[in-house]
C-alpha cells in the first residue's frame, strides 16, 4: 500500500492506496501531525510514501515515516510523466503539480484545464502533447471576502452562502454578489478563453469549493475532489517504476 501526505496552508491530507484505490482518508489541522503518525501507522503495511507540503520541508514528518516505509518528498526534481515548461518550476506550487499528474493519468492524449478551488483559485494547463505550460493563480472564495473586510473599514466579514443575487440590495447582499458572481464570472470566462485555444478541452474541478463551481459553471466538467491525493500517488508509483 501506497501512503500519500498533502501538507497544506492549514490542513493535512493524507489518504492510503491499495494501487489505484482509495482505502483510508483522514483530514486533520497542521498542528495536529501526532494524528499523522498514529494514522500511518495503523495502517501498516504502507510500503512507500510521497509527501508534499506548501511549507518549508517536514523533516521531522518525513523522518518519523521513514523509520517505517520508504518516503519521498515531492519537488522540482521529482520525475513526472509530462513536459513541465513552467518558467520557475522551483516555485511552483506541488499541489499543482500533482493535480496535472492526476489529470495526465485520467485524460491521456488530452488538452486538460485543471481548476482548483481552494484558498487560491489556480489554473493549470497540460496540452494533448504532454507539455504542462502552467496557468494563472487568483484568489479563492474566503479570501475575498477576508480581504473585502480586512482592507476596509465598514464592511463586515461573512460567511460565504450558496449563491447570490445580481443585484445586491444592501451591503450583505451586494458583498455576496460581488465575491460570489464575481468569481464565478471569473471562472466562466477563463474557460471560455482556454476553449477559444483548445476547443476540444477537458475541464477538472477540484478543491474546497468544488461544489459550489460544479453546481454553476456553464460548461461541462469533471469534479475531482480527491484529485491531488491520486496525483500524488500516480506520481509515487511512477517513481517507485522509475528507480
Amino acid at each position: 500500500m501506497n501512503l500519500v501526505i498533502d501538507i497544506g496552508n492549514t490542513s493535512i491530507k493524507t489518504a492510503v492506496f491499495e494501487a489505484d484505490t482509495l482505502q483510508a482518508f483522514l483530514k486533520i489541522p497542521v498542528a495536529e501531525t501526532v494524528k499523522l503518525k498514529n494514522f500511518s501507522l495503523e495502517l501498516q503495511p504502507v510500503k512507500a510514501c510521497l509527501v508534499s507540503s506548501v511549507k518549508p520541508e517536514p523533516l521531522r514528518i518525513i523522518d518519523e515515516l521513514g523509520l517505517n516505509c520508504k518516503v519521498l518528498l515531492l519537488d522540482q526534481y521529482t520525475i513526472v510523466p509530462f513536459r513541465n515548461s513552467y518558467q520557475t518550476p522551483g516555485t511552483l506550487g506541488k499541489d499543482r503539480l500533482a493535480g496535472v499528474a492526476s489529470a495526465f493519468f485520467m485524460f491521456p492524449g488530452s488538452d486538460i484545464l485543471v481548476i482548483d478551488a481552494g484558498t487560491a483559485i489556480t489554473y493549470d494547463l497540460l496540452t494533448s502533447e504532454g507539455e504542462y505550460l502552467g496557468g494563472a493563480i487568483s484568489p479563492g472564495i474566503n479570501m475575498r471576502y477576508k480581504a473585502l473586510h480586512t482592507f476596509t473599514g465598514m464592511l463586515p466579514l461573512l460567511e460565504q452562502e450558496n449563491d447570490a443575487e445580481l443585484i445586491g440590495n444592501s451591503t450583505t447582499s451586494s458583498i455576496h454578489s460581488g465575491v460570489l458572481n464575481g468569481v464565478l464570472f471569473e471562472v466562466d470566462r477563463t474557460i471560455v478563453e482556454y476553449m477559444n485555444r483548445y476547443p476540444a478541452l477537458k475541464i477538472i474541478l477540484t478543491g474546497g469549493d468544488v461544489n459550489y463551481f460544479d453546481k454553476q459553471l456553464k460548461v461541462k466538467t469533471f469534479a475531482a475532489p480527491n484529485l491531488v491525493l491520486q496525483g500524488l500517488n500516480y506520481l509515487l508509483n511512477f517513481n517507485l517504476e522509475k528507480h
